[in-house]
């Protein structure tokens, strides 16, 4: 009898934990707080301070999280009408927007503290800055159009910036080089998506592809030329100095490889070509990011 009376709660307090955690979004929490490591790593001098950028690290993970949180709260009657988001736990009803602006509230709190305290006045305000900038200015304008792309690469771009400074306490010219790098990338990325998601999109009313038309060739090339882009951003650390030329060779190779890739999306203009773009630009960050840290450490 005991059993049967604890079994309705543990059951209750797993599934509410299970929907606060989804609610996170770890797993993209996660690689934007490593994007922030990586800025930190790099702009660290021969001390790197773990203590520090431990703590940096988990700052940065929960005010993201909590940027994930604020634009499914803007966003819940939205998912509704989405197949990818409709079982999300606020449109699936597992959730209030109590529950959640609550949950956001305390990681905030949090992360805002340990940034302030821990590693600087500057890092907690840009990190504040970027989760404003995403929740609240990129999130209501997906349904306005493309440039809701152009303002959301702005806080994308962001982490490897903060990152440095969190290194160094200063906006240098390495941190901005970083931050160059990553926006660019973010057009070729997010597009790729858009395209794969195209149809579940407009089923929300987001217009993000650049062409009007959709998934065309008008759209390919726009996503060709911001990925050309990528070539020239990823020799710039080199020039500055920060970057040896083995790095710089694999950078430029890897600018290449997702180049062409923006080719065969222009030749088969098909969910399949924007898939593998998709995944490219994942494949084309994490070996970058792993380039420019081996030739740090080498």
């Amino acid at each position: 009898m005991i059993t049967a009376t604890k079994a309705p709660a543990t059951y209750i307090f797993l599934a509410k934990a299970k929907a606060y955690f989804e609610l996170l979004k770890f797993r993209l929490s996660f690689l934007v707080a490593f994007s922030g490591a990586f800025g930190y790593l790099l702009g660290a001098d021969q001390s790197v301070g773990w203590a520090r950028f431990l703590l940096f690290s988990v700052g940065g993970f929960l005010i993201t999280g909590a940027a994930n949180i604020l634009n499914q709260v803007i966003e819940k009657d939205l998912d509704k009408l989405m197949s990818r988001t409709q079982n999300r736990p606020l449109p699936s009803g597992r959730l209030s927007v109590t529950e959640s602006l609550v949950f956001a509230a305390v990681l905030i709190t949090v992360g805002t503290w340990v940034l302030f305290t821990t590693v600087s006045a500057l890092v907690a305000a840009l990190t504040l800055g970027s989760l404003a900038l995403y929740a609240f200015v990129y999130t209501p304008l997906k349904r306005v159009g493309p440039v809701a792309v152009l303002v959301g690469a702005i806080p994308g771009a962001l982490p490897p910036l903060i990152g440095w400074v969190a290194a160094t306490g200063h906006l240098e010219a390495g941190a901005f080089a970083l931050f160059a790098l990553q926006f660019a990338w973010q057009f070729p990325h997010f597009w790729a998506i858009a395209w794969v998601l195209d149809e579940d999109y407009r089923k929300a009313g987001f217009k993000l592809l650049p062409s009007r038309g959709g998934k065309n060739l008008t759209t390919a090339f726009q996503i060709t030329v911001y990925t050309l882009f990528l070539i020239p951003l990823g020799i710039l650390p080199a020039k500055l100095g920060f970057i040896g030329t083995g790095a710089t060779g694999v950078v430029t190779l890897c600018g290449v490889l997702f180049l062409m890739q923006t080719f065969y999306l222009m030749k088969e203009r098909s969910n399949k070509a924007a898939l593998r773009l998709m995944f490219g630009s994942f494949i084309y960050l994490i070996i970058v990011q792993i380039a420019f840290l081996m030739d740090k450490v080498g």
